[in-house]
């Protein structure tokens, strides 16, 4: 599982620090609207109307931008079964067999099984996209693998345009789970969880060497907000 973040968080700082004349979706670091989010994705004119963008998502599509992705990850906040603290009944399921490597045929087959089902349950759990992409690479489906990657890497992207991870400029998040995937994903061990109050939180991180990061700071006010709504006595 090491080694299948590390692959992962090196694709994502790639995207992140590649010069504008090499990328086309090429992102600007800026704060969330989550008005402006809301406006766009319940319009049906719009081309950022959620139901579109989750048919692109759905499809073997992969012209969908960042700005299409922020949308599309931030957006979800606005649809009716959206849940902050959605977990399929399925993902137990992957990560029980994901860990009982090496893996046979049938294991792989139960792996893809399971971690498709669970997608289609919870379309925002990153670690089921990590495990379905590792299945596929093991099953030598690679432009199945490919697709999933590419969608994988936007949606961390599209997180990670939302802010820097500091204090002023937290990324912005509306799953828990999130916090640590970023975390992981840029290759540190997150240490400590600290909730600072005002809709932020703050993941301390194992150092590393050469580097002064501490940690990082994630907005989650908005899902929250929506969590005491649905969830009144949670």
């Amino acid at each position: 599982m090491k080694k299948l973040l590390t692959i992962l968080s090196l694709t994502a700082v790639a995207l992140l620090l590649m010069p504008r004349a090499q990328a086309e979706d090429k992102f600007n670091i800026r704060k969330v609207d989550f008005e402006h989010v809301r406006e766009v994705t319940n319009n049906s004119k719009s081309i950022y109307h959620f139901p579109k963008l989750l048919r692109l998502f759905n499809s073997n599509d992969t012209s969908m931008t960042i700005e299409a992705y922020r949308n599309f990850y931030y957006g979800y906040v606005f649809q009716e079964d959206y849940n902050p603290f959605r977990e399929s009944v399925y993902s137990n399921v992957v990560e029980q067999l994901y860990y009982k490597q090496p893996h046979s045929r049938a294991e792989c087959d139960s792996i893809e099984k399971y971690a498709e089902l669970s997608l289609n349950d919870n379309i925002f759990d990153l670690n089921q996209m990590q495990f379905y992409i590792y299945v596929l690479k093991e099953k030598k489906k690679y432009a199945r693998a490919s697709i999933r990657q590419f969608r994988l890497d936007r949606l961390i992207a599209a997180i990670m345009s939302s802010g820097k991870g500091t204090k002023e400029e937290p990324w912005v998040v509306i799953a828990p789970e999130h916090e640590y995937n970023i975390v992981n994903f840029l290759g540190y061990v997150a240490t400590d969880h600290q909730d600072m109050g005002g809709g932020i939180d703050y993941i301390a991180v194992q150092p590393k060497e050469g580097k002064t990061t501490q940690g990082f700071y994630f907005d989650v006010s908005r899902m929250m907000q929506v969590a005491a709504l649905k969830f009144p006595d949670m």
